[in-house]
C-alpha cells in the first residue's frame, strides 16, 4: 500500500480533512476536527498511527510483528502499523475504519447529527 492509496481511502470517509498540524511531514487525518490517523511521511518504511480499542490493540501487537504501540501517542489507545510488514492491505483498511468509528462513537449527539449531513 502506498501513501496515495492510504490518503485517498482516508479522505473518502465522511467529513474527513487532512492537515499538517505538527510539522511539514506529519500528515494527520481528522473527522470533524478529531484525529483518527497520523502518517509521518518522512519515515521509511511507511507507517500509520491509528486509534484502536485497547483490548484489540494488544491482540494485534501480539499477532503481528508490524504493529507496535503508537509512537508518540497514548500507547493504550493507539497503534503504529508498518505498512511494508506482515499486515495485509485489507487489515490496514479495516483498522482505518475501526479508528474512524471509534472517534465518531465519542461524538456528542450534536456532532453526530452534523456528521449525518455529510453522509446523506
Amino acid at each position: 500500500m502506498d501513501i496515495e492509496y492510504l490518503r485517498d481511502y482516508c479522505l473518502s470517509k465522511a467529513a474527513v480533512s487532512e492537515e499538517f498540524p505538527f510539522d511539514d511531514t506529519t500528515l494527520v487525518f481528522k473527522v470533524m476536527g478529531k484525529m483518527f490517523a497520523l502518517c509521518p511521511l518522512a519515515k521509511d518504511p511507511l507507517r500509520i498511527n491509528l486509534k484502536c480499542d485497547p483490548e484489540r490493540a494488544e491482540e494485534l501487537r501480539e499477532s503481528y510483528d508490524s504493529i507496535e504501540p503508537g509512537f508518540h501517542m497514548n500507547k493504550k489507545h493507539w497503534n503504529t502499523l508498518y505498512l511494508e510488514g506482515d499486515v495485509s492491505d485489507k487489515l490496514v483498511l479495516e483498522l482505518i475504519d475501526h479508528s474512524y468509528e471509534l472517534v465518531v462513537s465519542k461524538f456528542s449527539k450534536k456532532l453526530r447529527m452534523e456528521l449525518q449531513q455529510y453522509e446523506g
